[in-house]
């Protein structure tokens, strides 16, 4: 009882960072914003889709984002964020890289979101942690984030305060799937990383890429380039990428199709209200590669002399390929993600995992 009171006692500070629902003003001294429509997304990655069960075998993530919003619109801690954005208010550093065109084009969202992540080694009956495999660890993080659009750019900035450890929940998670699937649990938990605090700052730009814009009728294709970086003590890395998709009544949007730092559901640039028809079915490819300077995961904890018995790639590629159905203002999708190795002892030529995403539009 003791363990369990002192997880949920870590949790209670992050619970208390969720915004209780207030009067839709423009008042800029206001801590936290009023909730508004938005959408609500659950993101699953799992990779008992690919039938193994070792090193990411689980992540689960719960985003909500806001509507279009103006700049009078936002409040004290997303005007923070706002210096790190891109817009006419950001620093000269910022609105050069990432800059738009005309200031009295941009429109705002803002958005919270919860994540957990999960790994594990592919022997699951030791008691100690298996030698080569994939150090045991979990991270639980809570984040808050502003997005920047105009009608060919969208920056997002996400803070995230989170912990690893077995404050993060992770073995108490798996246990909770495998008993539920009658699946044999994972006996190493006591291996696992350290717990310690941890802070991240995530940028991501994402860009209309009309280089592969194409419509006849009802039948669209569309893509989006994108780059970022995080900086923090879970992780310190940066990534280059993008995808495509083709599909009937294309959703007029660049959600992000699998969990990542700043997945979030979010419509085009300029549009408030753009679903053609009641039903939209998708394809979608891509592709990431990510460099990487720290992992907690592998590394260890950034203030803990601890040892993962792992030594990190310091770049890792994947592809992805999968598709989605829309009715109205609800939509599902699965994607399937290739990686490949991410630590010099991972067993074979990576791993690969499913993502399936549910979107609720209010």
């Amino acid at each position: 009882m003791s363990e369990l009171r002192s997880r949920t006692l870590f949790l209670l500070p992050l619970l208390a960072a969720l915004p209780a629902q207030a009067q839709s003003d423009s008042d800029h001294d206001k801590p936290l914003p009023d909730w508004g429509k938005g959408y609500l997304t659950f993101y699953f990655d799992n990779d008992l889709f690919a039938d193994t069960d070792r090193d990411y075998t689980n992540g689960a993530r719960l985003s909500w984002i806001s509507s279009n919003r103006d700049a009078e619109d936002l409040d004290s801690l997303q005007q923070i964020l706002r210096r790190l954005s891109g817009d006419s208010e950001s620093f000269d550093i910022f609105k050069t890289i990432t800059g738009f065109k005309d200031p009295k084009d941009i429109q705002y969202n803002y958005g919270l979101s919860l994540t957990q992540l999960m790994f594990t080694p592919e022997t699951a009956s030791s008691y100690t942690q298996p030698i080569g495999e994939r150090r045991y660890a979990g991270w639980l993080g809570l984040g808050y984030s502003l997005h920047i659009k105009d009608d060919r750019i969208l920056n997002s900035v996400e803070f995230t305060l989170g912990t690893t450890g077995s404050n993060a929940l992770a073995e108490n998670s798996q246990d909770f799937i495998h008993s539920v699937r009658d699946i044999e649990k994972f006996n190493g938990w006591d291996n696992q990383i350290p717990n310690e605090i941890t802070a991240d700052l995530s940028f991501v730009q994402k860009r209309r890429a009309d280089f592969v814009k194409w419509n006849y009728g009802a039948f669209r294709m569309d893509g989006v380039t994108e780059w970022g970086a995080r900086l923090g003590t879970f992780r310190t890395a940066a990534h280059l990428g993008g995808f495509f998709r083709f599909g009937f009544n294309l959703p007029p949007d660049f959600s992000d199709p699998r969990l990542s730092e700043t997945a979030y559901s979010n419509l085009y640039f300029d549009t408030d209200d753009p679903y053609t028809g009641n039903w939209s079915v998708y394809l979608l490819f891509g592709a990431t590669g990510r460099g990487i300077a720290h992992d907690a995961t592998l590394d260890g904890p950034l203030f803990h002399d601890f040892k993962t018995g792992n030594n990190r790639e310091p770049f890792v590629g994947e592809v992805f390929g999968g598709g989605g159905i829309r009715y109205r203002d609800v939509e599902l999708s699965y994607v399937h993600t290739w990686r490949t190795q991410e630590y010099e002892e991972q067993r074979g030529e990576g791993a690969d995992f499913g993502s399936v995403a549910l979107r609720v539009r209010f």
